[in-house]
């Protein structure tokens, strides 16, 4: 047992060294100049969270509503840190149809954070922009279900995670989704810049778990055989 633990508490260290260089270049990206939006989707499948411009106008007749959600809001996330609980209202993102002329396809757009009480586009209606735009976003790929997240319900337009095929079959556009960053966040509509890089990172834990493993072996071996020798 005390062959193993070392190896594996060292083969952590390495993971939580790689895990943090992956989410340092994550925020790196997140933060670099926007391209235009690649007309081939595939392209997409290494540019996540690369901030992309596109050109068009929206469908909002076709949202869909991701929920529950926070307001993503560093400031406030770093008052309430260690906190049991948080001040976070709970509320939607909502995801909008987005016709890029340029290209001549429609994507989807998660124009950000709204209120429950906001969910209905009627409450927003200034906030419904009109005519052609330019937008900035961060390019978002397709996920899975994770344990305990519900089923989406696209009958009900309930999206708990991103499933672009099924979002894109459900609106006509393609399965192709950029978070709007704040700078599109118009009066009494979404609040744009939701992108939060999220990765687990939970090796440093898995390091203190084989590391005291083994410790506590090495111990006990102590206790039992080297202690009681005549002589040590």
């Amino acid at each position: 047992m005390f062959s193993l633990q070392v190896p594996l508490g060292t083969w952590q260290v390495r993971r939580r060294e790689w895990k943090l260089k992956l989410i340092a270049e994550l925020e790196s990206r997140i933060r670099a100049e926007p391209i235009p939006l690649p007309a081939d989707p595939l392209e997409l499948q290494s540019l996540e969270y690369r901030p992309v411009r596109v050109h068009g106008y929206f469908d909002h007749s076709k949202e869909l509503y991701m929920m529950p959600r926070t307001l993503v809001d560093p400031a406030r996330e770093a008052r309430e840190a260690g906190r049991l609980s948080s001040s976070a209202e709970s509320g939607a993102y909502v995801i909008t149809p987005f016709h890029c002329t340029e290209l001549g396809i429609t994507i989807l757009v998660n124009r950000g954070f709204v209120p429950r009480r906001k969910v209905n586009p009627e409450t927003r209606l200034k906030g419904q922009v009109e005519g052609e735009l330019d937008l900035v976003g961060a390019v978002r790929l397709t996920e899975t279900r994770k344990p305990f997240v519900p089923e989406n319900l696209p009958e009900r337009n309930q999206w708990h995670y991103r499933d672009l095929a099924a979002m894109a079959k459900h609106t006509g556009a393609e399965p192709i989704l950029i978070d709007a960053d704040f700078r599109s966040t118009v009066a009494g509509g979404p609040i744009g810049g939701q992108t939060r890089v999220s990765l687990r990172n939970e090796h440093l834990q898995y390091i203190l778990t084989w590391y005291g493993l083994c410790a506590a072996t090495s111990y006990l071996w102590y206790q039992k055989f080297l202690r009681r020798t005549p002589g040590i």
